[in-house]
């Protein structure tokens, strides 16, 4: 039902481009609302413990300031943990803001200071003295290893004998890597602001990646069902820390509700750092091959941290299983819970730091057995998902290696380390496989095509600036036939048809599925309507028999059969149509994922130790694109955030403090344009008739997935030297 113009697969701009560039797009923190009050959050100094007293004598006696809320006067809350749950929960009883004395972790909000302006809010918030009762607290992953527990996790179960096979194979690698707690750091800081409506609803401008899970969960906390709308239209970043509702989003609304006013919480940068992060990773892994390279067992130990109150859990080893052929595999997963708050999904959440381990132990065993690092995992590929023991739907991993190596010029590579220089620069060649799970969720969407001819199209989405408002007008515009700038595509509202959160590289497979549905359950009422003549030449036309195109619908081979939908809306009058999309049952029988292949190249002053990936290569199988453009963009953004994962970020804390020390963007290094060479990106044509109608996988995942891994690979290759504790910086390698 499209033609050759369809802009379904084309490099389409950004259609809300315009609005960001003009700063007409506006944030959670950016809606003006009349006689608005603003909030500034005091946390906590210490790791665990008991506030003994709050002293707000001072802040209160601050001219502009209505309000200092602490959980001594907070408005009712819920008791108990299940309304505090979200969609994004993990195990255990989540975090309950003002809600008793008692100190979780350090930052722990614990007192909002409400005042005409957010300066005034905050200069107040440093005058409250709070009296505490510190306990012995625990902040060090590898002081507590011992505490570890079984992860909440649904792990393959072990196949074959891995302990046997290791122990009489011909060759062994036994390594122990190491990830740091990593925060997300999004451009735009979270903000919430609440318009207070009267009769105690309110309408809340929030920064998410789920309106309708914030909503269910204030409606919850608060018991206001019915009574609360969240509008999130735009997102300055996220990568995960929107998927749950974050701290200031509660304390707002209790502020709103005391005050009856409307208010505003903006988090500084510092405390950006006072929630959810990439959990600190220690990894064990062991791979024992044959003579001739064929892996032979693999085992594939993780400890992650988690806090006290959640068991924190991610999908961290199950790709060691899946991702190589091999009979004998064991994998653990545990977790140590600590005296801070519970880690958060963080862009390919598990992947990025379980594939970091995999791929540098492949690279290892590859040097073991004296093989190219691309012939190993040519050897050992999987045609089947050996943790399901289910074909993939689609792989097409063997042309993202053929392609990406050859883009790359990687068969020019010398295998040996050391071996390869320009002028004073060591010059090191690594590569690794990217994986995800190719995801799809329930989604609704609703259509309406309007007098004139404009198509309204939404769901309750979210665009953390990935492009959703782009490829959900291109796919309603293909869907419908009709140019790109008839398309309204709306999202953030949590009034809109449900949608599932935007995370996991499922919002296209997901929403868009619905969005294309959608469109053509609207097919049927256009013909219906077009039908109603007695004379209508498209009488007994069945739906299959026509095509959409050009503002038009026509039956194939009958010309006296096409009318302009814009003659049907005029006649009819506004049709709509809304519907609920669900994974097809196809996909039981199938394992559905993303590949990728990634190829870098470092080079290394031997002297200062420094180190710059001066280009990379990343070959992508992802089904079929929506958008080369927007979905490229994806796959740079998880390429700067890997070499970042490789040699810069950490989040540094002091244990003594149980204190997060470099929490803001000077210490917080972060990749800069100056470290970033030539990035190149190719998508692999793969056709797949059974992920989703769309046969489309999703992309914002797996731009990240292995990439840390070919920069240390690459080091390794540079240098002889093996760092395998993220980042690697210079104190490692000199």
């Amino acid at each position: 039902m499209t033609t050759s113009t369809s802009p379904f697969g084309q490099p389409v701009c950004r259609v809300d481009g315009p609005l960001k560039v003009t700063g007409q797009a506006r944030y959670a923190g950016e809606f003006h609302l009349p006689d608005l009050l603003y909030g500034g959050v005091v946390n906590s100094t210490i790791a665990r413990g008991r506030i003994l007293s709050i002293d707000a004598s001072a802040a209160e006696a601050v001219p502009g300031v209505q309000l200092v809320l602490t959980h001594e006067n907070r408005p009712p809350v819920a008791s108990y943990d299940e309304p505090y749950e979200d969609e994004d929960a993990a195990e255990g009883s989540p975090f309950r803001p003002l809600f008793d004395d008692r100190v979780l972790y350090s930052g722990q909000p614990i007192a909002l200071v409400v005042a005409d302006d957010l300066e005034l809010a905050r200069y107040a918030g440093s005058l409250i003295q709070v009296r505490y009762e510190a306990e012995a607290h625990q902040t060090d992953l590898m002081a507590a290893l011992e505490q570890s527990h079984p992860a909440p996790a649904e792990l393959p179960d072990p196949r074959g004998d891995a302990a046997a096979a290791l122990g009489s194979a011909a060759f062994r690698v036994d390594v122990q890597y190491s990830t740091p707690v990593e925060h997300h750091n999004p451009m735009e800081p979270h903000a919430s602001t609440v318009h207070y409506l009267g009769d105690g609803a309110l309408e809340i401008y929030d920064k998410t990646q789920g309106v309708q899970n914030c909503m269910h969960y204030l409606e919850g906390v608060f018991g206001m069902q019915g009574r609360i709308r969240i509008i999130s239209p735009f997102v300055g970043g996220a990568f995960g820390s929107g998927l749950r509702p974050q701290y200031q989003l509660p304390m707002a609304v209790m502020a709103a509700l005391k005050l009856k006013r409307s208010v505003r919480v903006t988090l500084k940068r510092q405390q950006m750092f006072t929630f959810g992060y990439r959990p600190r990773t220690v990894q064990r892994l062991s791979l024992g091959a044959a003579a001739d390279g064929t892996l032979q067992a693999l085992t594939h130990q993780a400890i992650g941290q988690t806090s006290r109150f959640e068991d924190f859990t991610e999908h961290e080893v199950e790709w060691s299983g899946m991702l190589y052929q091999c009979p004998n595999v064991s994998l653990d997963y545990r977790l140590v819970p600590l005296d801070v708050y519970t880690p958060l999904d963080m862009r390919a959440p598990g992947a990025a730091i379980g594939v970091f381990a995999l791929e540098c132990a492949m690279d290892e065993m590859a040097y073991a057995v004296g093989m190219d690092p691309l012939a190993f995992r040519l050897k050992n590929y999987a045609e089947r998902n050996q943790n399901e023991d289910k074909p993939f739907s689609s792989k097409a991993l063997r042309e993202c290696y053929e392609q990406g190596a050859e883009r790359f010029g990687w068969y020019s590579r010398s295998q040996e380390p050391r071996s390869m220089r320009d002028g004073d620069k060591l010059i090191g060649w690594g590569m690794c496989t990217g994986v995800w799970e190719a995801m799809q969720m329930p989604a609704s969407a609703k259509a309406r095509l309007e007098p004139g001819g404009k198509l309204v199209v939404s769901s309750a989405t979210a665009d953390i600036g990935t492009g959703t408002y782009t490829v959900m007008t291109q796919i309603a515009a293909a869907a419908m036939g009709l140019p790109m700038e008839q398309v309204d595509f709306r999202l953030g509202d949590s009034s809109l048809s449900k949608a599932p959160l935007e995370g996991g590289s499922a919002t296209v497979s997901s929403v868009g599925t619905a969005v294309q549905q959608a469109c053509e359950a609207l097919h049927q009422k256009l013909l219906d309507a077009a039908q109603q003549s007695p004379a209508s030449p498209f009488a007994g036309v069945p739906l299959d028999e026509l095509e959409f195109s050009d503002g038009m619908m026509r039956a194939k081979g009958r010309p006296d059969a096409a009318i302009s939908l814009e003659q049907i809306i005029a006649a009819s009058g506004a049709l709509e149509a809304e519907v609920d999309a669900e994974p097809g049952k196809e996909r039981d029988g199938y394992s559905t994922a993303t590949h990728s292949a990634v190829f870098v190249e470092v080079r290394v002053d031997e002297l200062l130790g420094t180190v710059k990936v001066s280009r990379a290569v990343s070959a992508v199988a992802a089904g079929r694109v929506v958008n080369p453009k927007t979905a490229g963009n994806q796959i740079v953004g998880g390429l700067v955030w890997g070499i970042g994962m490789a040699l810069h970020e950490e989040t540094q804390i002091d244990h003594q403090l149980g204190r997060y020390m470099n929490h803001n963007f000077a210490e917080y290094h972060v990749p800069v344009n100056a470290d970033i060479g030539e990035l190149d990106v190719l998508f692999v044509e793969e056709h797949d008739e059974v992920v989703n109608a769309l046969g489309s996988k999703g992309v914002g995942e797996i731009g990240i997935v292995g990439v840390a891994a070919a920069v240390a690979n690459a080091v390794y290759h540079a240098t002889g030297k093996r760092v395998r504790d993220l980042p690697i910086t210079m104190d490692k390698l000199l």
